[in-house]
């Protein structure tokens, strides 16, 4: 009889901590301020001291991983994640001016993200973006005549290409990787060395400098990249060509700025492009998009430099003392207005 009663007390027990968990798992994914706080409080890691005092980048030298013992600054497969104060911006800049390069920057301003957002991030481009290298600024838009004049300082240049503008904003979203690709094997690939790819609804707020150049660029997600990777919000579904299995995933990367080497680009926005195609011939749309099939993609190539949370930030999220120097801000997202 005891014995029973011992049972019934542990599956009870064992039920209520299941229950806990899944409730705190949603107020992490879909609720309260005061839970999010708590993140802070989940581990990133620590990157192994033999390989801090080792790893060196083509843009920046030798970097200080060890300066930034609060967070993690390096992956499981030696890639550096990039955090203020792990690296020298007089060499990354020294770096890429003996390199000789033009580095693209690229963005989509359709509908009313062109007159709401667009300015704002080329006005702030020119004053943080590259400082002191050639850059030439890629916009993506349906309208151009309507993009404005901005002053471009000596070495930089606009280009403007017209895109069709999809009758859903989740086809804008998507169509963006096979847009992309062409884009890359025609005059953006012949001009630019490296490429970023950003979204239109941020601002930059500081240096946003040569030490994030790499042959392949990811973003960690300013909302994800505390939580453990079971929380992460990968495609499950299986039949979907973005899924990540269970057990699978390194980080959560944020569709809002990747970049690389136009060789690696090409590779990456055929993938999306090709896997995007493949579900919607199979009537299958994935949970994010192309942020998806981008994260999948880069647990299957996994990227050569990671950018922390600093390089995108989410002022929504609030203030954090890791985020020391915020370089993109997020802007107030107002969905009703720009996707109509």
């Amino acid at each position: 009889m005891a014995l029973k009663e011992g049972l019934r007390t542990w599956k009870r027990i064992f039920w209520q901590l299941i229950l806990l968990g899944f409730g705190l798992s949603g107020l992490l994914l879909y609720g309260l301020p005061i839970v999010r706080h708590l993140e802070v409080l989940i581990p990133m890691g620590v990157c192994p001291s033999a390989r801090m005092a080792m790893l060196r980048d083509n843009f920046t030298g030798l970097l200080r991983l060890w300066a930034r013992p609060d967070v993690l600054t390096c992956t499981s497969w030696g890639a550096p994640i990039i955090w203020d104060g792990t690296f020298d911006p007089a060499v990354a800049q020294q770096e890429a001016l003996q390199q000789n390069l033009t580095i693209g920057l690229t963005v989509f301003a359709v509908g009313r993200y062109l007159e709401k957002y667009l300015a704002r991030f080329l006005e702030t481009a020119e004053q943080h973006f590259m400082v002191g290298q050639r850059v030439v600024y890629y916009v993506f838009t349906e309208l151009p005549a309507a993009v404005p004049r901005v002053a471009l300082g000596p070495g930089r240049g606009l280009r403007v290409e017209r895109v069709v503008r999809e009758r859903r904003w989740q086809d804008v979203s998507m169509q963006r990787m096979r847009t992309l690709h062409e884009a890359l094997h025609g005059r953006l690939g012949r001009e630019a060395h490296f490429v970023f790819c950003m979204d239109v609804d941020q601002h930059f707020r500081s240096s946003f400098g040569p030490e994030a150049l790499a042959e392949s660029v990811a973003q960690l997600h300013a909302w994800h990249y505390h939580r453990p990777r079971w929380l992460l919000p990968y495609e499950r579904d299986a039949r979907s060509a973005a899924a990540v299995a269970p057990g699978e995933g390194d980080f959560y990367y944020h569709a809002a700025v990747f970049g690389g080497s136009v060789a690696a680009l090409r590779g990456l926005t055929g993938h999306c492009a090709r896997a995007l195609q493949r579900d919607r011939e199979r009537g299958l749309e994935a949970r994010w998009h192309d942020e998806s099939h981008l994260n999948k993609f880069f647990w299957l190539h996994k990227p050569a430099k990671v950018l922390s949370p600093e390089f995108c930030w989410s002022p929504d999220i609030g203030w954090r003392a890791e985020i020391r120097r915020p370089r993109l801000l997020w802007a107030p997202k107002e969905y009703a207005l720009v996707r109509d």
